[in-house]
């Protein structure tokens, strides 16, 4: 009978995600994730088939954290929906600044461009709150996305620092602003 796999790929990708929170995503590697969890590199690649792939995997993962960060808060009922989206946003950059950056602030040139189901989705809410066509909801919800994740990697970055009571104040005033830019009351 074989040894039973005491390290599994979903073990090192939750110690991949707790060494980015404490040092960033520049200290993610086979080596500090073998020191995480307390063994060799060799069960890192026999679970994965590089770095590569186990960093994908990192981001997914934190990529998963953020969306339930947003369903969390839109289920909450506090703010409708769309509003909700953003104040998890928001949230996510001020607790998981580490994995906030991982995902939304580092260079993704090199990167292939492809259509986010989170942003398809809110764009869709949008729609269904405006009435607004494709195009121009796609264009609602970018310009109001740009707006939030500047709020948001302002706190990430310790940039500035505001309570939740003034993010929820502004990101109505440029919801709103955008509304009646588009000629709706």
């Amino acid at each position: 009978m074989p040894p039973k796999i005491k390290i599994t790929r979903e073990k090192i990708i939750a110690a991949a995600l707790e060494l980015v929170r404490r040092e960033g995503a520049d200290a993610l590697n086979a080596r500090g994730i073998a020191r995480e969890l307390g063994c060799s590199t060799q069960p890192i690649f026999s679970n994965f088939s590089g770095m590569g792939e186990l960093k994908l995997a990192t981001v997914a993962k934190a990529e998963e954290l953020c969306v339930g960060y947003i369903e969390r808060e839109i289920a909450s009922g506090e703010f409708p929906p769309y509003k909700a989206s953003g104040m998890a946003y928001i949230r996510f950059a001020k607790e998981e600044r580490e994995l906030f950056a991982l995902l939304y602030m580092r260079d993704r040139s090199d990167e292939a461009e492809e259509d986010s189901p989170l942003f398809d989705r809110m764009t869709g809410v949008v729609r269904t709150n405006t009435g607004l066509g494709e195009e121009d909801a796609r264009l609602f919800h970018l310009e109001m996305w740009a707006y939030v994740h500047g709020i948001a990697a302002m706190l990430a970055t310790g940039f500035l620092e505001l309570d939740r009571e003034l993010i929820s104040r502004m990101l109505t005033d440029s919801y709103q602003g955008l509304r009646l830019r588009y000629g709706m009351e």
